[in-house]
């Protein structure tokens, strides 16, 4: 592989990169500390996509949005999210859409705890009528561990607590365009409502 002909400090700098992307599935331009990493991912795109496909993964790769992630080509490297996980996360899907109608692509989108609370408290689930505080922390730590979304403020059960939510959260589960996505997220959300989807945990592309 061309990366074994590289410097040491090149080798060192695809070391940190892909370990970035195997630890974290997306790696972001807009994202202080994964901002390098992307620069060098999108520069030497054919040297990361030769060594992920060793590994059975595709790189992919969206200069508009800044994001760069995986896709395992062989169906693992999946994590397994519980249904209440799954529904804030399609929540947040949702919310970002919307929202980023309103913004230009170089603006923030800032979802808010209160936000998502609403959006929740619409689907009048029977089994959990109500989105608790852990459940909701807990949700958003995972998903930043996976650079969905950063949390601006310490306490993130406060109503106006802010969530940064990153473009990468339009790729957890690839759609062609925004308004497919919100199509997608509307009607999963209801059939949550009818009571359909009825299994305690679902699966995301996720390393």
């Amino acid at each position: 592989m061309d990366i074994f002909n590289e410097s040491p400090t090149q080798q060192e700098k695809f070391r940190l990169a892909a370990n970035k992307l195997l630890n974290h599935c997306f790696v972001l331009k807009k994202k202080e500390d994964t901002r390098n990493d992307y620069l060098f991912i999108v520069q030497h795109r054919d040297m990361f996509s030769a060594y992920f496909d060793l590994l059975g993964y595709r790189i992919d790769i969206n200069e508009t949005q800044g994001v760069a992630g995986l896709v395992n080509l062989h169906g693992t490297g999946r994590f397994r999210l519980k249904k209440i996980e799954s529904i804030i996360l399609l929540i947040l899907r949702l919310l970002y859409v919307e929202k980023r109608k309103e913004l230009s692509l170089n603006e923030e989108v800032i979802v808010l705890s209160d936000e998502i609370q609403q959006k929740y408290s619409m689907l009048k689930l029977e089994s959990k009528p109500s989105l608790d505080k852990t459940t909701l922390r807990d949700a958003l730590k995972l998903f930043r561990r996976f650079n969905l979304v950063a949390l601006i403020d310490r306490d993130v059960t406060l109503s106006d607590a802010r969530i940064l939510t990153y473009p990468s959260i339009l790729f957890a589960v690839p759609n062609e365009n925004i308004n497919q996505i919100y199509e997608a997220i509307n009607n999963k959300l209801e059939s949550y409502t009818m009571g359909g989807e009825s299994t305690d945990h679902e699966e995301i592309d996720a390393d």
